[in-house]
């Protein structure tokens, strides 16, 4: 068996592996403070809409938020911002589509494709070697965050974001489910074994509250968020509701006029980034 602390165990190439500096230099034009990843174990929990939410708060605390989306083969970030146009690219590099309301710029795969529904069929390789272009020749210029939308799972893309990017850290997200709950604690394991820091636990769909009586349902259980974070020594950051008013901005391309209620995210992940 491969030693699973270095991923380079199973590469039979002659180089000092375990000294080798992956990261990829920013670009000329660049001035990126920070980068924080949001990633997942499985999908379907809704890691897309919060990093969405995340970058719009923070934008609308008067930060400079940018979002990078990693997941090449199943992007969403420019649906639920309502973005259509395509990226273009000038001599000195690829310029990002700026969000409507908020102005924050986006690039994504879906930016770049004919049609939103064409698909990506490509190998790891391929998709690694997008994912440092997004970094490295993406015109992001000066921002006090980059927020990285991770695909679920810890393949190529992942691998790729965490060895490449000088990430300050990594928002972990997860919902009430038992196997969701089993996988994120894998996407923990590898960000440990990477030795990125992780600012903590976003529990979403924790509940949904009726909106007739307002009782609170535990639609798919029992909330673990508090025993996950501690388990694997992490904070909670926030429990997020089953919202129907979300579900339907994402779907309108209008995200950046949700803002969640009675969370302390924003100043959670600054105040251990800086």
């Amino acid at each position: 068996m491969t030693d699973q602390a270095d991923p380079c165990s199973s590469c039979q190439e002659t180089c000092p592996s375990k000294e080798h500096n992956f990261q990829v230099p920013q670009g000329p034009l660049n001035d990126v403070k920070h980068v924080i990843a949001v990633m997942s174990g499985k999908g379907g929990v809704g890691k897309s809409s919060i990093t969405g939410l995340l970058a719009a708060s923070f934008a609308r605390e008067g930060y400079k938020v940018g979002i990078l989306d990693a997941d090449i083969t199943g992007p969403s970030i420019p649906k639920i911002f309502g973005l259509r146009e395509r990226a273009t690219s000038v001599e000195y590099g690829l310029l990002p589509v700026k969000s409507k309301k908020l102005g924050i710029p986006i690039m994504s795969i879906n930016l770049l494709l004919e049609r939103e529904e064409d698909p990506v069929i490509w190998r790891g390789p391929i998709i690694a070697g997008v994912v440092k272009q997004f970094w490295q020749d993406v015109v992001w210029g000066e921002l006090d965050y980059l927020f990285v939308d991770l695909p679920p799972g810890t393949g190529d893309a992942p691998l790729t974001v965490m060895q490449s990017l000088p990430l300050d850290g990594i928002v972990v997200v997860s919902s009430p489910q038992d196997l969701a709950v089993m996988v994120v604690k894998k996407a923990v394991n590898m960000a440990e074994l990477l030795e990125i820091p992780i600012l903590g636990l976003v529990e979403n769909m924790s509940y949904a509250v009726c909106p007739h009586c307002h009782e609170r349902f535990e639609l798919f259980g029992s909330s673990q968020g508090q025993a996950v974070a501690d388990s694997v020594h992490i904070p909670l950051l926030a429990s997020l509701p089953l919202d129907p008013a979300l579900a339907a901005l994402c779907d309108e391309g209008r995200i950046e006029e949700y803002a969640p209620q009675g969370t302390n995210v924003v100043e959670s992940i600054a105040a251990r980034v800086k």
